[in-house]
């Protein structure tokens, strides 16, 4: 029999030693589908604004080793669902036909006797209700192909409500590495006063509206059977806000351009009548007119701070903080004084 290490050592590309098995790709060509909602992760919460239009997930800063899981493992068939899948097609595991050679032909052959009559007689038929065979999840977000199929596990049993000591098997921590990548956040649109064309040398107040920029929650689970469901919750919510002039003419304020959140929870505070000397808490004084109708690029990148919580009190702060920002053309004019 087989395993997937075994396929390596023959010199066979895992990925195809058991693509047919990933849950994705569980519709045969006559339309049968096995394990169609195995293994899918459930998502719900206010920081997905998915088809509200705006907005868009979060980036990591540069430099960052964190990425999402590019695959995983997950509850996918039952007995039945892996017995009727393999017998489909003496081929379909691999998606093979029977004139790609002995050892490939072989190789599917041993695949089929592990389900069979090896390591899981007759597709544990006995146990139907008892647990599920895990199989491969890809991450549909994963650009890289290679990544997404990089678990080569073939199917493997476990009883209901266990989670199995294999690496990248389904947890809290990797549905939070999930619910973080499924997060989808507000457009950064600061406001301004003045709130159309900037003067020389009077500082231009800068804030967010603390109505649209709060903290925002995902959960992601997954039913491990027997009555059993793993969750996890990430929180994102505002830290603080950068801002880049778009020209080297220019102060700000705070004089690092990062403006922190506000005991009030807001980020900046918007402009008072008789505040036009005063030096805003968030801002930009610039120091040269543009010219020819041009403008300056004023950017805003809001940072969110990400933090989790999980099933059995799972939860650290390994998640990245992400960023995600806005820019908009600036005009700014010079007042000419006359004596």
């Amino acid at each position: 029999m087989l395993t997937a290490a075994a396929v390596v050592a023959l010199g066979l590309e895992v990925p195809d030693a058991h693509a047919g098995f990933d849950v994705d790709q569980g519709a045969s060509k006559e339309g049968k589908s096995y394990g169609a909602n195995a293994g899918v992760v459930q998502y719900s919460g206010s920081g997905s604004t998915e088809g509200s239009g705006g907005g868009g997930n979060l980036s990591v800063p540069a430099g960052s080793n964190w990425s999402p899981p590019p695959c995983w493992y997950a509850p996918a068939y039952t007995p039945e669902e892996l017995k009727a899948k393999v017998e489909d097609s003496p081929y379909s595991l691999t998606g093979r036909t029977p004139n790609n050679g002995r050892l490939k032909q072989d190789t599917d052959r041993d695949i089929r006797h592990m389900y069979s009559e090896g390591k899981y007689k007759d597709f544990n038929l006995e146990k139907q209700g008892e647990g599920s065979f895990w199989a491969a999840v890809p991450n549909p977000n994963e650009p890289d192909a290679a990544k997404a199929q990089s678990c080569t596990e073939l199917p493997f049993w476990v009883k209901n409500g266990e989670q199995p000591d294999v690496e990248n098997a389904i947890s809290p921590k990797i549905l939070s590495a999930l619910a973080y990548e499924r997060i989808q956040v507000p457009d950064t649109e600061v406001e301004l006063n003045p709130k159309d064309r900037q003067t020389v040398n009077l500082p231009t107040w800068v804030w967010l509206d603390k109505g649209t920029y709060r903290p925002l929650s995902v959960t992601a689970s997954v039913d491990l059977g027997g009555g059993v469901k793993i969750s996890a919750t990430t929180t994102v919510k505002p830290e603080s806000l950068a801002l880049s002039a778009g020209t080297e003419d220019a102060r700000l304020h705070p004089g690092s351009g990062e403006c922190p959140v506000g005991e009030d929870g807001g980020i900046g505070s918007p402009y008072e009548k008789g505040s036009g000397k005063k030096t805003p808490p968030c801002g930009v004084t610039y120091l040269r007119a543009t010219q020819d109708g041009g403008g300056y690029p004023l950017k805003a990148t809001l940072t969110w701070d990400a933090s989790w919580e999980g099933t059995g009190g799972a939860g650290d702060d390994e998640l990245p903080d992400g960023r995600f920002g806005g820019t908009r053309n600036v005009t700014v004019q010079e007042i000419q004084s006359v004596n």
